[in-house]
C-alpha cells in the first residue's frame, strides 16, 4: 500500500493564524510622489491587521493620499475603490492583504507626501492570497 504524505501549513481558513501574535511589519517614511505614481508596499505573508499613516510633508501644508488594494483602485479607474486619508489621519483594520497601494490624491494640492504602514504578519505565505483584487470587483 502507497503511503500518503501530506503537506500540513497554515492557510487563509486556519484560525490559529489570526489568532496568535503577529511578526511586526513596520515601514515609515514611505515617499508618495504627487506626480500620479503609485506606491505599492509588498508583504511576505498575509497580514491579520494593517495601519496606515499620511504623515503629509508637514503640518501647515495638506496633502490627502489615497489607500487601496490595487493599482487600478487607487488610480479610481473602476467605481473609485479606494479610501482617503487627510494629513496626519490613520486608519486601522483587521485585514488578510498581501499588498497595499499609495497614491497622492490629485484633487488637492501638488505636493508629495509620507506615509507609515505598520501591519501584523501571520504565518500564511502572501501567494496564499491569490485574489484578482484589479479594483474592478469592489476590492480597491
Amino acid at each position: 500500500m502507497a503511503r500518503q504524505y501530506f503537506d500540513h501549513r497554515a492557510g487563509l481558513g486556519n484560525v490559529g493564524s489570526y489568532q496568535s501574535s503577529a511578526k511586526p511589519f513596520l515601514s515609515s517614511s514611505i515617499h508618495v510622489d504627487a506626480d500620479n505614481t503609485v506606491v505599492k508596499i509588498d508583504f511576505v505573508n498575509v497580514t491579520r491587521f494593517i495601519t496606515v499613516k499620511n504623515t503629509g510633508p508637514d503640518q501647515t501644508n495638506e496633502v490627502e493620499i489615497r489607500v487601496g488594494f490595487s493599482e487600478n483602485g487607487v488610480n479610481g479607474l473602476e467605481d473609485n475603490n479606494y479610501f482617503v486619508l487627510n494629513n496626519q489621519e490613520s486608519f486601522s483594520a483587521d485585514w488578510r492583504v498581501n499588498a497595499v497601494y499609495l497614491r497622492v490624491d490629485p484633487t488637492g494640492a501638488a505636493l508629495n507626501a509620507t506615509a507609515s504602514v505598520i501591519t501584523g504578519l501571520t504565518t500564511i505565505a502572501s501567494q496564499e492570497l491569490f485574489h484578482n483584487w484589479t479594483g474592478s470587483q469592489g476590492v480597491g
